[in-house]
C-alpha cells in the first residue's frame, strides 16, 4: 500500500527519536554528499528572519534536491521582499508571505522551519513549531538563557521532531576528520582547547526614541521580551549588544568553537565557570561586553577557554577565528574554514590539510559559503533516512550553555561552581537569576 506524503515524514521523525540523543558525526564519504539531500519526499520548508543570514539559508535550502521554500516569514517587509525576489532570479518559486510565522505553522503541507531571528526568539519560535509538528533549523545560539534551552531539549522529545542547530562546522568533512584525528590520539591526550573570535565593529552610539518605520511590525518582532520603546540604533544587527534581545559576542560567535572544543574534548558540563572583560572599547549603549575571555573547568582535568574582541581587527593564531587543542605530544588547530594542521610538541607542523574554499569568518549573513549544505544535508537527511543528527539540539543545548554560563558568571561578578550531571549553577542565588527571564505577558514559551 503506497504511504502517503504525511505519514512518511512522521515515520521519518520517529526514525529519529528512536536512534537516541547524540552528536557523534558519521564518516564521510564523497558518495554520501554527491547528492545534497538526495531523492525522496519533497521537503517544504518556512524561512523566519531574512533580513541576513536567514536570507543565505533559504537560498542553500532551496537549492537542495526535492526541498521547496513555501514560506518567507519577517515581521520586515522589505526583508521579506528581497530575499523572495533572490529565490526567484534563482530561478525557484516565490514563496508566500507570513509576516506572522504561527500563520505557517498552520499550513499542514508545511513539513519544517527554518529560524534566523534575533537571539530572543530562537527558543519560542521552535518551541512553537515542535508542537506544530514541523521539524526545526535552527540558527545558533539554540536558545536566549539556559531554561530555554533545557525546554528545547523537552520539546523536541515530546514532538518526536528533528532540530537541529546551526553549528555548521559539525557537519565540515575536514573538520570531522581532524576531531577523528584529535580522538584517535594524534596529539596525545587533549586536555586543553582556546578558542577564539576578533572583528572590528563600530561604536552604536546613544539610541534615540522614533516613530517605528511602516515597514516594521514591532511588536511582533518583540515577542516574547517584554514591551520596550523603538529606539533608532538597534534593528537591525545592533540587538546582539542588548542583553534584552541578545546574548553578545560570546554566543553569536563563540558557540561555533566552543562547540568544536567541547567535541574535541569529549565533554558536557562543566565543574567551574569564570568570566572577565567589559564594554572597554567605546562610550555607548552596547551593554554585553566587546572584550571577553571565559574559562571553564572539567572534572575529567580539561579546559576550555574563549576569548572574544569585538572591536580589534587583530588576528589570534593567524587567524580571525578558531579553537587549538593541547595535548601530550602537541596541538591540532581549526581555523575558520574546512580544514585542519596538526603540530608536534615543539611547534612544528606535521599535517596541514587544506581547505578546498575561501571562507569570510565575519561575513554576518553567509560566512560559510557552500559549506553550509553539508549540515543542511545531514537536517534533510534526518528527516527523510532517519539519519542521525551531526548537530542535535541536546548537543546543541550543552554548547550553548557552556557560554551562557560564562555570560552569567560575567554579570554576576562570580566564578560559578557546576553540577557537571546537570550544568546547573551550584548555591548561588545571585547568579541562578539569570538562569531564565521575564516575558510579555501570554508569550511564554511552554510544551
Amino acid at each position: 500500500m503506497k504511504n502517503t506524503r504525511r505519514s512518511f515524514i512522521k515515520r521519518s521523525a520517529a526514525a529519529v527519536a528512536a536512534i537516541g540523543a547524540g552528536g557523534v558525526l558519521p564518516g564521510f564519504s564523497a558518495r554520501s554528499y554527491a547528492s545534497i539531500g538526495g531523492a525522496g519526499e519533497k521537503i517544504r520548508i518556512a524561512v523566519m528572519g531574512v533580513n541576513s543570514r536567514g536570507k543565505a539559508l533559504a537560498a542553500t535550502f532551496a537549492g537542495q534536491e526535492n526541498v521547496e521554500i513555501i514560506y518567507i516569514c519577517d515581521v520586515d517587509l522589505r526583508a521579506e521582499a528581497a530575499c523572495s525576489d533572490n529565490l526567484e532570479k534563482l530561478g525557484k518559486r516565490r514563496p508566500a508571505s507570513s509576516p506572522d510565522f504561527r500563520r505557517a505553522l498552520d499550513d499542514r503541507n508545511l513539513d519544517a522551519l527554518v529560524i534566523a531571528t534575533p537571539d530572543h526568539w530562537h527558543a519560542p519560535a521552535a518551541i512553537l513549531a515542535a508542537s506544530a509538528g514541523k521539524h526545526v533549523y535552527l540558527e545558533k545560539p539554540c536558545s536566549h538563557n539556559p531554561a530555554e534551552g533545557e525546554l528545547l531539549v523537552k520539546a523536541a522529545e515530546k514532538y518526536s521532531v528533528v532540530m537541529q542547530m546551526g553549528n555548521q562546522r559539525r557537519s565540515f568533512p575536514k573538520v570531522a576528520e581532524g576531531i577523528m584525528e584529535l580522538h584517535s590520539g594524534i596529539i596525545g591526550r587533549p586536555y586543553y582547547a582556546k578558542t577564539w573570535y576578533t572583528n572590528n565593529r563600530p561604536p552604536i552610539g546613544r539610541g534615540k526614541e522614533v516613530p517605528v518605520p511602516h515597514w516594521l511590525d514591532y511588536n511582533l518582532w518583540q515577542g516574547p521580551a517584554p514591551r520596550r520603546p523603538y529606539r533608532d540604533n538597534v534593528i537591525h544587527y545592533n540587538w546582539h549588544w542588548f542583553w534584552h534581545w541578545g546574548t553578545g559576542e560570546a554566543l553569536n560567535n563563540g558557540t561555533h568553537f566552543v562547540d568544536l572544543a567541547r567535541w574535541g574534548l569529549g565533554v558536557d558540563y562543566p565543574v567551574k565557570v569564570s568570566s572577565s572583560g567589559g564594554r572597554f572599547a567605546y562610550d555607548d549603549d552596547w551593554e554585553t561586553p566587546d572584550t571577553q575571555v571565559i574559562s571553564m573547568e572539567f572534572d575529567n582535568n580539561t579546559a576550555i577557554a574563549w576569548e572574544g574582541v569585538s572591536c580589534n581587527n587583530r588576528l589570534i593564531e593567524g587567524s580571525s577565528v578558531g579553537v587549538v587543542f593541547t595535548g601530550e605530544k602537541g596541538s591540532l588547530r581549526i581555523d575558520g574554514g574546512n580544514a585542519y594542521t596538526v603540530l608536534d610538541i615543539n611547534g612544528k607542523v606535521i599535517r596541514e590539510v587544506k581547505p578546498d574554499q575561501v571562507i569570510d569568518s565575519r561575513n554576518t549573513s553567509n560566512p560559510a559559503g557552500g559549506l553550509d549544505a553539508y549540515h543542511i544535508s545531514n537536517f534533510l537527511e534526518a528527516i527523510r533516512k532517519g539519519t542521525k543528527l551531526n548537530a542535535d539540539i541536546a548537543g546543541g543545548h550543552k554548547s550553548t550553555l557552556l557560554v551562557q554560563l560564562g555570560n552569567i558568571a560575567q554579570r554576576s561578578g562570580k566564578t560559578l561552581a557546576i553540577d557537571p550531571a546537570s550544568g546547573h549553577i551550584l548555591n548561588d542565588h545571585d547568579a541562578e537569576r539569570f538562569w531564565s527571564r521575564e516575558y510579555e505577558k501570554g508569550w511564554e514559551p511552554r510544551i
